[in-house]
Formats: C-alpha cells, structure tokens, sequence
C-alpha cells in the first residue's frame, strides 16, 4: 500500500510539474497566437472571414464558396498565459518579410538559384524578372495561414507567379494621344515597353493580388520588379532599336515644336493685323460722327471743315501736281 501511495504520489507530482512547466508560455510583439482544444481552434462561432469587407469585396462570387474560414479567437501579445495539456499552442509571427520574386521554399536549385525568374513576353522574347515581394501574415485570417494549407508560403508564390505571368504574357502598352502613337505602334509590345511602364506594372501586380490574405492568410505589401532581362543575343539588337527609336523621336519632337512655333506667331500676327484693322474701323467711326455732327450746323460749315483739312493736307505737301485746263 506504501508503495501504490508513492507512485501514485510521484506521478501527480509529475503532472503537476509538467502541467506547470509547460501549461505557461509568452507571445511576444511580432507574433499572434491561436489555441486549440482537442484539435479545434477556438473561434467567435457564427462568423467567417467573409464577414470581413476588405476579404470579401477581394473575392469573386465562386471564390467565396471557396475561401470562407471562422473567425478564430487570436492571442495578443503578452503573457505569461495558461494553457492545459490537451490544448496547443500555434503561434505566427506577423513581422513584415522581404523574399525574392523567384523564390521556390520548396526547391533551392529552382530559378537560377531563387535569382531570377523567367517568363515570356507577348512578343515571344524569353525574359528574366529580378525584384522583391513583401508581405506579412494576416492576423484576420490565422487559419488559412496556420490550418488552411501545409506550405502557405508556396501557395502564395505560386499565385504570385501566375499572375506575374500572365500580366507579362499579355502586356500592352498604355495608348497615347501624340505625335509617338504611330512610331511606338509599329514596334509591338516588347521588353522596351514593360521597362518604361514598371510602375504601373507594379501597381498591378499589388491590385491583382490583394485577394492573397482571404486566400492564404498573407497579405502582399508590395511587388517590385526591378530588372528585366532580355536574352544576351537580343541585348545588342534592343539597345540598337532604342537608340533608332529614340533619334526618330527626336527628330519628331523638333518638328513639331517648330510647327506649334511658326502656329503661335501666325496666330499672333493674325491678332496684331485685327487689332490694326479694328482701330482703323473706330478711328473711320469716329471721323463719320464729327462729320455728321457738323453737318447739323449747314452745309456751309461742313464745306468749311472740309476746306481747312484740305489746307491742312496742302500745308503737309512736298509737291502738288494740279490737272491743266484744256
């Protein structure tokens, strides 16, 4: 009986110190927590992500069949907290990460390495993408990230990557309304144009991707592609359609610049004749009401008016050439 009231002793003495030594733990400033019970994560029963309006309004109508998770009961940071033997503990930590576009998790010798990135362009031409994606873990939506798939990383990447695709196999130029519209038309769409439209490109890669956190969990902060790389065959073919493109451009931009020159000094000639001849006409007015005025007073004051501007006239004279009497 001793011996039973001894084990009996040292194993609730061991559960005691097991349960108080790991029953305790800390979640610190960049992580989130969940708890689960028996397998289940605790959650505000009732609800989903879909419930969400930034979640929800990324996410077409078949989507959303799809991609609805519970709302689970996410553990702040602080501590220590309690936790009991059948209930674990997942934590994530939700620091802003920076990776490389062409990072594979699952396979380090993929793309060069995880350094760069290839797709085709519109126009055929095998290129390489170098740049960075930044993203953090949804807080939101914990269980997509932490139950929804086994790798979220690599589902995000694969997304991401598709998409980056996609928008470089099928990119066109924005149209413009000048004098270039016509030249630029005539290259097609190729790497040139995705270089000079890098911003925008980016722009749309975040746009496209912001169903990522109802998705996966993780929300894309950024897409920045900083390099695209044509084939070393083509390198010296393209700086030699640039350098071509950009005289011809030149030589257009000279042009019309003389053009809207010699327009604004037709248009300002036009203006100084119409003034002169307006002037004219109210000087012409004015001399048509004086005459008018004088002849109120008779005719004889109008023929005297008209005398002494003639010897007005007369007095101005250098030469006078009177017709002879036959």
């Amino acid at each position: 009986m001793t011996v039973l009231i001894g084990i009996y002793s040292g194993l609730l003495l061991y559960v005691i110190i097991r349960v108080l030594i790991t029953g305790f733990f800390v979640v610190q400033q960049n992580e989130r927590a969940v708890k689960t019970r028996f397998g289940r994560a605790e959650r505000f029963e009732g609800t989903s992500t879909l419930d969400i309006p930034e979640f929800s309004d990324s996410l077409t109508e078949d989507e959303k069949e799809r991609y609805t998770f519970p709302q689970l009961k996410v553990i702040m940071p602080g501590g220590p907290y309690f936790k009991f033997p059948w209930e674990k503990i997942h934590k994530a930590s939700i620091a802003t990460e920076l990776i490389d576009i062409a990072y594979d998790p699952e396979n380090h010798y993929a793309n060069e390495n995880n350094t760069a990135l290839e797709a085709v362009t519109k126009d055929q031409l095998n290129i390489k993408l170098r740049g960075q994606l930044r993203y953090t873990v949804s807080d939101k939506n914990l269980y997509a990230y932490i139950f929804g798939v086994k790798n979220p990383i690599a589902h995000v990447m694969g997304y991401f990557i598709s998409i980056l695709r996609e928008r470089i196999a099928n990119f066109e130029a924005p149209a413009r309304e000048d004098a270039h519209t016509s030249l630029a038309a005539s290259y097609g769409t190729s790497i040139n144009d995705l270089r000079k439209n890098l911003g925008q490109f980016n722009q749309h890669m975040e746009e496209e991707c912001r169903s990522s956190a109802a998705r996966y969990g993780i929300t894309l902060d950024a897409a920045l592609v900083t390099a695209l790389e044509p084939p070393s065959d083509v390198e010296s073919a393209l700086a030699a359609i640039n350098t071509t493109h950009n005289h011809v451009s030149s030589q257009i931009s000279l042009a019309q610049a003389a053009a809207d020159q010699k327009i604004v000094q037709s248009r300002r000639a036009v203006e100084i004749e119409t003034l002169k001849a307006q002037a004219e006409v109210q000087l012409l007015g004015r001399l048509a009401e004086q005459l008018g005025e004088i002849k109120k007073n008779g005719d004889k004051t109008l023929l005297a008016y008209v005398r002494n501007v003639k010897l007005t006239l007369l007095s101005k004279a250098k030469r006078i050439i009177f017709e002879a009497k036959k």
